[in-house]
């Protein structure tokens, strides 16, 4: 998945303020103690971020 759609992905499920928040404040260590914006620019996949994301949010399954 394309960044862009990740991100639209994240500001459909949690309102662009809070994906905001989650992408540059969150830490998740799923993603090796990193925030979303962090694993971006460390070249993580996408797929693998949002896993990591939906996991610690408890994202519904229909929804992932």
């Amino acid at each position: 998945m394309r960044i862009t759609a990740f991100r639209t992905r994240l500001a459909d499920e949690f309102g662009p303020s809070l994906a905001d928040t989650i992408a540059h404040d969150h830490v998740f260590s799923a993603l090796g103690d990193r925030t979303v914006d962090q694993a971006l620019d460390a070249g993580l996949s996408t797929k693998e971020i949002w896993q990591a994301v939906c996991e610690a949010f408890e994202v519904p399954v229909e929804r992932r």
